[in-house]
């Protein structure tokens, strides 16, 4: 069974993830994944080339911050990058997928599990969901981002109230997680 975790930025989906992979479930982290396409899978390097320029790689590596500030402003120019490194991510995911065919349960996580059409490849769905006013402040903390820019990240994921109807499991941590989290998500096991 494929479980995925999803929620907006700042909201815990990667305390939970951590949490699941420390108990000996295998965890793929979409966000962490598409990074290392980007710098490494050949066809979609040079894909991001063609879209951004040669330049906005530098020692064989994608200038995130440089990319971060083109895209965030131009929903245009997101689309066109997420067209690219979604599909790349999907084919990853499901060459991964098959070290873990024994496996009872294992867990995709993204910040776009639905915006990507990664959650067509689940079975159940965990929705970490927090307030915004905390989800603002552990980016600002995390990330040393300014409100504004966390803001502008937020405005481009789908509402929690929308991805909760699509959910299965929905855990707001404001508080931190659940201590009976675990028990919620094996029942799945069997």
């Amino acid at each position: 069974m494929v479980i995925g975790i999803t929620g907006g930025i700042g909201s815990g989906k990667s305390t939970l993830s951590k949490l699941i992979h420390r108990q000996g479930y295998p965890v793929y982290d979409t966000d962490k994944e598409a990074r290392r396409l980007q710098d490494e899978d050949a066809i979609l390097v040079q894909q991001i080339k063609s879209l951004f320029g040669e330049n906005i790689y530098a020692d064989g590596k994608l200038n995130r911050p440089a990319v971060a500030a083109l895209v965030f402003n131009n929903t245009e120019l997101l689309q066109k990058l997420t067209a690219l490194v979604h599909p790349a991510v999907k084919q990853d995911f499901i060459k991964w997928k098959g070290n873990y065919n024994s496996e009872d349960l294992i867990f995709i996580e993204g910040a776009v599990l639905f915006e990507g059409k990664f959650d067509l490849l689940t079975d159940k769905i965990i929705l970490v969901t927090a307030s915004e006013d905390i989800r603002i402040q552990r980016v600002m903390h995390r990330d040393g981002i300014s409100r504004e820019q966390v803001l502008s990240r937020i405005k481009n994921q789908i509402p929690d109230t929308e991805k909760a109807l699509k959910s299965d499991l929905v855990i707001n941590t404001d508080r931190g997680l659940p201590d009976d989290i675990m028990q919620s998500i094996v029942v799945w096991q069997h």
